[in-house]
């Protein structure tokens, strides 16, 4: 899990940009709630959470197993997943998943599907609307898809599947979530909610 630590000002900048930084900072609470309620959800899963600043390890009282605190190293997303990936699965894991904490939707059924899913392709991905991504499940690291590549915006998906056809690669996507990184996503989030209540 990819965490970015919880300050003002520092946090969901462009939600912020409409809602003021005091609530964007409350809704990116409320979201890591919820990544934290999934996570304790899972079972025989092993979690190592990167935090993009500093450890926060009074955390570990939030979590009903063990979890491995970290910090993200890298100039740019795609070298701090790629690090993070290279740290875990040289630990001896056979295969490994990259969420974030913005998408409410995500659950352990979706989590558990991509571990499934890399049993027979070698890549997985959770596409989101906004055309990233928001799980990223790999078995070795494919570094085609971390370097010069153009972050945060809307063909980040293709791109990756681009690159990864390059290198007859196989990949699975898992079903189409949206996160939250505008005051609309957030809107339509909330709709959704009050219409399956």
């Amino acid at each position: 899990m990819f965490q970015k630590n919880p300050v003002l000002g520092k946090v969901k900048t462009r939600l912020a940009a409409t809602v003021g930084e005091k609530e964007a900072l409350d809704i990116y609470l409320q979201l890591l709630q919820h990544t934290y309620k999934i996570i304790n959800e899972l079972t025989d899963v092993e979690t190592f959470i990167y935090f993009s600043d500093t450890l926060e390890t009074e955390m570990d009282q939030m979590f009903v197993e063990d979890i491995h605190l970290r910090l993200q190293e890298g100039i740019d997303l795609g070298s701090r997943m790629k690090n993070a990936f290279d740290e875990v699965l040289n630990e001896g894991f056979d295969k490994a998943l990259i969420i974030g904490t913005d998408c409410p939707e995500i659950s352990p059924k979706i989590i558990n599907m991509a571990f499934e899913a890399l049993e027979t392709t070698d890549v997985v991905f959770g596409p989101a609307l906004d055309g990233g991504y928001y799980l990223l499940g790999i078995k070795q690291v494919i570094s085609n898809l971390f370097e010069n590549m153009a972050w945060s915006h809307h063909k980040v998906l293709s791109d990756s599947i681009k690159r990864l056809n390059l290198e007859n690669q196989t990949f699975t996507l898992l079903e189409m979530l949206s996160d939250i990184d505008t005051e609309e996503d957030w809107k339509r989030f909330k709709n959704t909610i009050s219409q399956t209540i």
